[in-house]
């Protein structure tokens, strides 16, 4: 393509570019170093519908000028100075004797900002509220105050939602620990259905009373919402979350390992001997020699000088060995050369350190001798495996087989095989995994799973086996029904995100407004 470039003519109608203004006569535009000023005026040829009776009308009574808003055009906002009729409604039974008219797509009543500049300002005060913003818009060259987005977010109509049938309840906190409130959702589709200011039993059974036809409640282990429920219709299905189920079986089985470390240790780095694990001996014998001798839990912990709790938990454990904990270390530079150290340490028992720690320097070690030296005297290296924490075991027995590796397995197979009771709660655990599929009939192999349980060595599976029990309709509705809390869950995690927004400043009525149009 050689040649010089031409420049052509373009002759571009104003109404291409701004249709809105295709309704009325454009007289002037003068595009100004801050904004573009457009003067116009609507047509006298076009009769306007009155807004009180609907009957048109041409009538003419006056004119005056309206300064609205536009959305911004070349970097500049766009200012139009229309001039608008008010005229006589010709109805002589309405109650309107004038209205002045309104131009489609230009003008609203009381609106200052056209339809379109306002859909843009009430999108980003929903998602951004007040000074943020602001601060937006300013970079869309429209200057408003963070009182002025909040007023556009306040005025925006939440569209009425009709009860569901298949409710979420779920609470979050507006101040950690002392201030709560509650979202409700279609747990079906996940639509927000309504955000209560608290989450009292009183505040969620009145919100039931008012919107009938909820038959299925979905919910979270809280006692709040299950006797709200039962108040406000006994005929309303309980669901509880399956998530929850399986996080507080979590919690129990971390107990139960971190109870049991004396005896999944032993395939690890040596239990330390120190003045610790002989006073937990010593107490442990003391709490249950007068326990034995008949002494209450309070007067034990009188004459120990001890809590009462920790009175408790000696007396929990049948042997003291259950309340040695195993050693727990940090990772070291030292992890990554534990094979070679093994290798030869078993091909050579008197291999000296400094050896060692040539070797390893050679592969690329950078810490000191001192940590190789206390490395190697914590028994880390003639370790089955790595030191465990009562956490990393309790997440190798609750994961499923199939996201573990194949050397995970094998651990996770001999620290089920370290004692009976690991043993069984392995047992349990891989039991009630399979229950968390709802089918029919879960709710009898539930009954089972129960009685195992209780008839085990297994004090803190007990206390879970006994919360499902106080809640066992809910439970099994969750066992053999397909609903969940999932949505509502997903739901609480962005509203959290909503909330921090603000600073923890916003009302109720105006995190509400965002939760429900966001």
């Amino acid at each position: 393509m050689g040649g010089s470039a031409r420049l052509v003519a373009c002759a571009v109608e104003l109404e291409v570019l701004l249709p809105q203004l295709g309704a009325v006569r454009v007289e002037r535009v003068e595009a100004g170093a801050d904004a573009l000023h457009i003067t116009a005026l609507t047509r006298d040829d076009v009769p306007r519908e009155c807004p009180g009776c609907g009957q048109e009308s041409g009538w003419e009574h006056s004119r005056y000028v309206r300064h609205v808003a536009d959305e911004a055009v070349g970097g500049r906002p766009v200012v139009i100075a229309l001039s608008v009729r008010r005229l006589y409604c010709e109805n002589p039974t309405c109650a309107k004797t004038t209205f002045v008219e309104q131009v489609e797509g230009l003008t609203e009543r009381y609106q200052r900002r056209t339809p379109a500049l306002r859909r843009v300002v009430e999108a980003i005060a929903v998602a951004l509220a007040g000074s943020a913003g602001a601060r937006l818009l300013v970079v869309l060259h429209h200057a408003l105050t963070w009182a002025s987005v909040l007023n556009c977010l306040m005025r925006i109509t939440i569209p009425d939602r009709a009860a569901p049938r298949v409710a979420g309840l779920d609470e979050f906190a507006l101040r950690k620990g002392h201030r709560y409130a509650a979202v409700v959702t279609d747990a079906v589709s996940g639509e927000r259905i309504d955000v209560l200011p608290d989450h009292k039993a009183a505040t969620v059974t009145a919100w039931l009373r008012e919107h009938p036809g909820v038959e299925v409640v979905c919910r979270d282990g809280s006692g709040a919402f299950a006797q709200a429920t039962t108040d406000a219709d006994p005929t309303i299905v309980q669901v509880t979350d399956r998530w929850h189920l399986w996080h507080g079986l979590t919690e129990a089985v971390l107990k139960e390992a971190g109870a049991h470390s004396a005896c999944w240790a032993k395939i690890g780095p040596p239990i330390r001997e120190g003045k610790r694990a002989e006073t937990t001996r010593e107490r442990w014998r003391q709490v249950h020699e007068l326990l034995d001798a008949g002494t209450g839990l309070l007067d034990c912990s009188r004459r120990l000088n001890l809590a009462v709790n920790t009175v408790k938990r000696y007396a929990r454990h049948s042997e003291p060995e259950q309340l040695v904990k195993a050693p727990q270390y940090r990772p070291t530079l030292v992890d990554p050369y534990r094979d070679h150290l093994r290798r030869r340490r078993a091909e050579d028992p008197s291999v000296p350190v400094t050896r060692l720690l040539a070797e390893i320097k050679e592969l690329g070690y950078t810490g000191s001798a001192n940590l190789l030296v206390r490395y190697i005297n914590q028994g880390r290296v003639e370790a089955d495996h790595a030191a465990l924490s009562p956490r990393r075991v309790t997440r190798l027995l609750v994961s499923h087989p199939e996201n573990l590796r194949e050397d995970q397995r094998f651990l996770r197979d001999q620290l089920a095989g370290s004692c009976q009771e690991m043993t069984a709660l392995a047992d349990q655990i891989r039991d009630f995994a399979t229950l968390m599929a709802p089918v029919a009939g879960n709710d009898g192999k539930l009954t089972g799973w129960i009685s195992l349980t209780q008839a085990a060595d297994l004090p803190f599976l007990h206390s879970f086996a006994t919360g499902l029990e106080r809640d066992r309709a809910a439970v099994d509705a969750a066992l053999t029904l397909p609903y969940h809390n999932g949505r509502t869950e997903g739901t609480n995690n962005r509203i959290k995100l909503i909330k921090r927004q603000m600073y923890g400043r916003a009302r109720h009525a105006l995190l509400r407004h965002r939760v429900l149009l966001s």
